[in-house]
């Protein structure tokens, strides 16, 4: 299954595993933040990591279509870009807790990275469609 995945759509799903690894970093470094998580399902951990799995299975689901990396895309833009813009991802970046600093680091440049990666890889599969088209 992996083989038909380009190197974009694998680059996006590390950008996606290290964004879910600096969420547990952050967990790690201060479980009672997530206490206020408690009203999601009940679960008592950051319910970003559920947000980036389901956007990864929604990737593998629709891995066929050029498409597919919109879903890593768009979790992506939404943690960071507009966490960043609300204001919620900010104080996380200057807090004075060290791992609550890493593991905002971490997720911030993995999804990053998913961001762009993801973009390249529906650029790619778009284009190698069109060249499939007009043979």
């Amino acid at each position: 299954m992996f083989r038909r995945l380009n190197r974009n759509t694998l680059l996006a799903f590390t950008g996606l595993l290290a964004g879910i690894v600096g969420l547990l970093v952050q967990w790690a470094a201060d479980p009672a933040k997530f206490s206020e998580a408690q009203g999601f399902f009940g679960l008592a951990f950051p319910p970003g990591i559920l947000f980036i799995v389901l956007a990864g299975l929604l990737m593998l689901a629709t891995a066929r279509w050029w498409w597919h990396s919109v879903f890593g895309v768009f979790i992506a833009f939404w943690i960071v870009g507009v966490g960043g813009l609300s204001g919620q991802l900010t104080p996380n970046l200057v807090s004075s807790n060290p791992g609550t600093v890493t593991g905002n680091v971490v997720m911030s440049a993995g999804l990053i990275l998913a961001f762009g990666a993801g973009i390249a890889s529906m650029i790619g599969g778009r284009r190698a469609t069109r060249a499939r088209e007009l043979r």
